[in-house]
C-alpha cells in the first residue's frame, strides 16, 4: 500500500485522482488532502478516504473546515504554510495539482522528501525548471508527468537512448476557437472560452487551451523533462484529442500514445508506475472515431506559441515572466476586465518591459513572479482605462 497526498484535491485533477484512489482502497492510503477554499468538497473527500489531514489554503476557512470535520479523527489546518507542511509529510506519492505558480513551494517541499512527485501543474517546471530539476536530483526524488501530452511522451520516449530521438510532437486540440477569425475572437466571452470541445478542465486551463498558451507552457515543460533540442519539439493541431503526443526516432519509427480525452488515464499511469492499474475508461473505439486530422497551428491568430517558444529559447527569467503575466491576464479576462485577445498582448508587453537576471532559487523565482504580476496588472489597468493602448514600459519607468 502506498501513502498519497493530493495537493489541490478539489480541482479537476484532484477529483480525478481521488476517483482512481477510491476505486483501489487496498492500494492507497490517503495521508493529506489540500484545497484552496472549497471546504465542503475537501471535508467530504477527507471523510470518504479517511485522510489523516485536511488543509485549506485560505486560513479564514479553517473554522468552517474544523466544524465540517468535527467528530472525526481527521486533522485540520489552514494557511499557505500549512499546505507546504502537508507536502512535507513524507507520502510515498504526492500529486501536485495546485494550479498556478502558487503550487511551486508545496511541490518543492514534496521533492525534498525524496519520494515520487506527480506533476499535474505546469507552472513549477515552467517558472522554475532548473531549480526544480536540481532539487529532484539532489533529493533523489522521482518526477512523473501527469499532463496527458507529457505522460504520452514519457510512455514513448527511450530514456536510455535519447540520442535516437529525432523529434517530439506535442498534439493540441486547437481549443474552441480553432477555426475562428481574429475579428470573431474579439467578442469571445469567458463562458465560450471555458467550454472546451474535448476535455473537462478547470477555468484557468480551459482559457489557456483556448489561447494556446496551454500548449506553449507544455512546450517549455517538455524541454525541461526530455533531453532534446528546443527546435526538435513540434506542435501539431489534432482536433480529436485521441493521439496525446508522439516521439519520432531516427529510423523513421514514430511512436504515439493514444487514449480517450480523460485525465484519469495519464493519472492512473503515474499512480501505478512502473505498473499499470485499471480505470473506468471504455476501450478506445477506432472505428467509431473514424478519422484523425492534423494541421499546423496559426501563429498569427494564436501568438501564444510564438511568445512561449521565444521565452524558452531566451531562458533565464523569461518563462517565469511569461507564466506570471499569463496567469494575471487570464484572471482579468475571467473577471471581464479585458478581452480575449488582450491576454496575449498583456503577456507580450510584460515580457518587453521586464528582463531580470536568471533566478537561481525558489525565492528568486517567486520575486520575479511577483514583479511580473505587478507589471501585468498595471497593463490591465491601462488597457481598461483612459490610457488604453499605452505600453506598460511607459507607466512602470
Amino acid at each position: 500500500m502506498k501513502t498519497i497526498t493530493i495537493l489541490g484535491a478539489t480541482g479537476s485533477i484532484g477529483t480525478s485522482t481521488l476517483d482512481l484512489v477510491e476505486r483501489e482502497p487496498d492500494r492507497f492510503e490517503v495521508l493529506a488532502l489540500t484545497a484552496n477554499r472549497d471546504v465542503a468538497g475537501l471535508a467530504a473527500a477527507a471523510i470518504r478516504t479517511r485522510a489523516k489531514l485536511a488543509v485549506v489554503a485560505d486560513e479564514a476557512c479553517l473554522p468552517e473546515l474544523r466544524a465540517a470535520l468535527a467528530g472525526t479523527n481527521i486533522g485540520a489546518a489552514g494557511g499557505r504554510s500549512a499546505v507546504v507542511e502537508a507536502a512535507r509529510l513524507g507520502a510515498d506519492v504526492t500529486m501536485g495539482a495546485i494550479v498556478g505558480c502558487i503550487g511551486l513551494e508545496p511541490v518543492m517541499a514534496a521533492i525534498a522528501g525524496g519520494k515520487t512527485v506527480i506533476l499535474a501543474n505546469k507552472e513549477p517546471l515552467v517558472s522554475a525548471g532548473d531549480v526544480v530539476l536540481a532539487a529532484a536530483a539532489r533529493h533523489k526524488a522521482t518526477l512523473l508527468p501527469a499532463d496527458s501530452e507529457h505522460n504520452a511522451i514519457f510512455q514513448c520516449f527511450d530514456a536510455a537512448r535519447p540520442e535516437r530521438v529525432r523529434r517530439i510532437i506535442l498534439t493540441c486540440s486547437g481549443g474552441p476557437f480553432r477555426t475562428w477569425t481574429t475579428e470573431a475572437m474579439r467578442s469571445v466571452t469567458p463562458e465560450q472560452a471555458v467550454a472546451h470541445p474535448n476535455w473537462s478542465m478547470g477555468a484557468k486551463i480551459s482559457i489557456d487551451s483556448a489561447t494556446l498558451f496551454n500548449k506553449g507552457l507544455e512546450l517549455i515543460e517538455a524541454a525541461r523533462l526530455f533531453p532534446v533540442a528546443h527546435d526538435s519539439i513540434e506542435i501539431v493541431i489534432h482536433p480529436q484529442s485521441v493521439i496525446h503526443s508522439l516521439v519520432d526516432y531516427i529510423d523513421g519509427s514514430v511512436l504515439a500514445q493514444m487514449g480517450p480525452p480523460d485525465m484519469r488515464t495519464p493519472i492512473a499511469h503515474c499512480l501505478a508506475w512502473p505498473d499499470r492499474m485499471a480505470t473506468p475508461m471504455a476501450p478506445l473505439d477506432l472505428v467509431a472515431i473514424g478519422r484523425l486530422d492534423f494541421e499546423a497551428p496559426d501563429a498569427e491568430r494564436f501568438p501564444a506559441i510564438r511568445l512561449t517558444r521565444a521565452a524558452l529559447d531566451a531562458g533565464g527569467a523569461r518563462p517565469a515572466i511569461l507564466n506570471a503575466a499569463n496567469e494575471v491576464a487570464v484572471a482579468a479576462f475571467l473577471d471581464r476586465e479585458i478581452g480575449f485577445l488582450e491576454i496575449a498582448a498583456i503577456v507580450e508587453d510584460t515580457l518587453a518591459a521586464y528582463d531580470p537576471a536568471a533566478p537561481e532559487s525558489v525565492d528568486e523565482v517567486l520575486a520575479v513572479d511577483a514583479e511580473a504580476r505587478s507589471m501585468a496588472r498595471r497593463q490591465i489597468t491601462v488597457r481598461g482605462g483612459a490610457l488604453r493602448g499605452t505600453n506598460v514600459k511607459d507607466i512602470v519607468a
